[in-house]
């Protein structure tokens, strides 16, 4: 009797691919505070994504996708480009504004529980009792390590928790979009046309947004804010994104959203190198147990339809 094949999430199709948007994503974190200092978030989320839409566009172009979408596709590219792109950022870059950049990555980890209820409500995926298991243990992982943050936090009790309010507001903006992309409609229209101008759309809106609430652009000319800027637009929004989308089409949204539970310890890792930050046997043994975690759930099967 042959053996069975191995889960599609456990070949190297996909496992390069979910390094790679979570080392760039784990370095996402610490960009984000740098941007933070003069512009207004609303202007910085605007023109990272800007970039990031001109940049998937082009790519689109080159390879002669077609750049037109019909009244679905452009209402698919607009609410998708709502959920992720204006509320989930803009959430994301005040959230960093009242709690560490580690403790709004501990709490992205989350995502993976809004992912899994809504593929199992909208798209009929069930999850196995090993990637129960995995997500369980991971969740464990998750905190400890936030324990470990809560603990060392300079904010006061009440901003922590309106930081991380704000944060888990974002997560479920970001699992809203995320359950778009492994929907059939997503699937009808090139990839990067939609990416693109869901992209240009939410940026269109957060300028919207941006000017009402605090008035007209503003730019820092500092240039570390300039190249935070294009790394977040290519890399961070560009090239991640189009990476991840294409996973959650691929191994669905659960295991996808477990990039989420290891972006932590990327961060944290980071951290340590250029914030000092300090660990301990409480965070060492949380970033065990998300391991540990991950690779459960990366070892399940894929869920059924």
């Amino acid at each position: 009797m042959s053996e069975a094949a191995p889960p599609r999430s456990a070949r190297l199709s996909v496992l390069i691919p979910f390094l790679v948007v979570t080392l760039i994503w784990g370095s996402t974190w610490i960009v984000i505070r740098d941007q933070l200092s003069v512009v207004p978030p609303s202007w910085s989320v605007t023109y990272r994504f800007v970039v990031a839409g001109v940049v998937i566009l082009g790519w689109a172009a080159l390879r002669r996708d077609s750049l037109k979408l019909d009244a679905r596709g452009w209402t698919f590219a607009v609410a998708l480009g709502f959920a992720q792109f204006v509320l989930n950022f803009n959430f994301v870059y005040r959230a960093e504004q009242h709690i560490t950049s580690g403790v709004v990555a501990i709490v992205y980890a989350l995502l993976l529980v809004p992912n899994a209820i809504l593929a199992r409500v909208f798209l009929g995926q069930l999850m196995g009792r090993q990637l129960l298991i995995g997500s369980a243990v991971a969740m464990a992982g998750v905190a400890l390590l936030f324990l470990h943050e809560a603990r060392l936090s300079d904010a006061g009790p009440q901003a922590a928790l309106i930081g991380i309010g704000i944060a888990l507001l974002g997560v479920l903006s970001a699992s809203v979009a995320n359950v778009m992309q492994a929907m059939k409609t997503a699937r009808a229209y090139p990839m990067a046309t939609t990416l693109g101008w869901a992209m240009l759309t939410g940026a269109a809106i957060d300028a919207a947004f941006a000017w009402t609430t605090t008035g007209p652009p503003v730019i820092e000319m500092r240039w570390s804010y300039i190249a935070g800027t294009l790394y977040l637009g290519v890399l961070g929004s560009a090239l991640a994104f189009t990476i991840y989308f294409q996973l959650i089409r691929t191994i669905g949204p659960a295991k996808a959203a477990y990039t989420s539970v290891l972006i932590p310890v990327i961060a944290m890792l980071l951290s340590t190198i250029y914030e000092g930050y300090r660990w301990s046997l409480l965070a060492v043994a949380g970033a065990a147990l998300v391991m540990i975690g991950l690779v459960l759930a990366l070892k399940a099967r894929r869920p059924n339809r």
